[in-house]
């Protein structure tokens, strides 16, 4: 009996902290949008639109601050959640993208070839919080589609001692990410390049670097050159669900309770072999967050600086085509 009566309230606790989040359109759900506390700190949903929340869970929190691509900003009291919430969509122009159009032309195919290290110490150590963006020129007047991006990943071993040899036996992990196209906006990220949401999961499987094709998604390189971006979302279930994660550890010190974000695996190597500083961060969960170059001096802490490993080698291919 008090296993069932457990079973229940479980039920009811969990079905109750369970909100959606919807387009007010279509009634279809968001998939991934970004919930912040407004405190530097929130979660995702997932690929239903679905995430939990109850004051119980985070009695701190006051408010929601909802973003997705393609939609208004919600800002919404934590109190008395309904269990669904609805977001505008937002019809804003795509900069400098060209749409649907089948090129016959003749092409070129050209790439550029990610930086690999499985040196742990060399290794962005994947939060949440956090979005790293990496800026590409355009290097000709012709004109130029993604075909895949390259995305350099390092596979940590079970022993300590053996985390820098390539045959050691790894952990296993299944690890979903986002990928967003920036267009260049005076040295930063700026407009998305698609609305499309774009996420690929990786595991212990994929080796030094996970391939995402993005043939389908038709981003042309802009004039002035464009971003790629990865952020991690978190753990997934073997079917590749994303799953209600731990973001934070909670430590307790003199000053309160410090909220240190967790790591996910796979680490994500920064080289020094880059002449330029391409590679910028920002704090996700932070309204109106703006982009700081991965770079000495801008208020960064961090051990790969020290070191100076300023980049995160994104590979890229993709098509010239010829002019007519």
């Amino acid at each position: 009996m008090y296993k069932v009566l457990f079973i229940l309230l479980f039920i009811g606790q969990i079905s109750f902290a369970q909100i959606i989040v919807k387009d007010s359109i279509t009634n279809y759900p968001v998939s991934y949008a970004t919930i912040s506390f407004g405190n530097g700190n929130g979660l995702f949903a997932d690929g239903e639109g679905k995430f939990y929340f109850t004051k119980k869970l985070y009695p701190d929190i006051d408010s929601l601050f909802i973003s997705a691509l393609g939609f208004k900003n919600l800002n919404i009291s934590a109190q008395n959640l309904p269990s669904e919430l609805l977001m505008q969509p937002q019809a804003d122009e795509l900069d400098e993208v060209v749409v649907g159009i089948k090129l016959n032309r003749k092409f070129k195919k050209e790439s550029l070839k990610p930086y690999l290290d499985d040196d742990y110490y060399n290794c962005w150590l994947p939060t949440i919080e956090s979005e790293i963006a990496v800026y590409f020129p355009k290097t000709t007047t012709k004109d130029q589609k993604l075909s895949s991006v390259q995305f350099p990943i390092a596979l940590e071993s079970k022993d300590w001692k053996k985390r820098k040899r390539s045959n050691s036996d790894k952990k296993k992990f299944s690890t979903l990410f986002k990928v967003q196209f920036y267009a260049n906006n005076e040295g930063v990220p700026g407009k998305t390049l698609t609305y499309q949401t774009i996420v690929f999961r990786a595991t212990e499987k994929n080796g030094d670097a996970y391939e995402l094709n993005v043939k389908d998604y038709d981003i042309y390189i802009p004039k002035d050159g464009f971003f790629v971006s990865i952020q991690v979302l978190g753990y997934t279930d073997k079917a590749g669900k994303l799953l209600p994660n731990k973001k934070y550890k909670e430590i307790k010190s003199k000053n309160g309770v410090v909220k240190i974000p967790t790591n996910f695996r796979p680490l994500l190597p920064f080289t020094n072999e880059i002449k330029t500083k391409n590679t910028f961060i920002k704090r996700v969960f932070i309204s109106g967050n703006n982009w700081v170059k991965f770079d000495k001096g801008n208020g960064l802490e961090s051990s790969l600086l020290k070191r100076d490993l300023y980049n995160y080698g994104i590979g890229l291919a993709y098509k010239t085509y010829k002019d007519e």
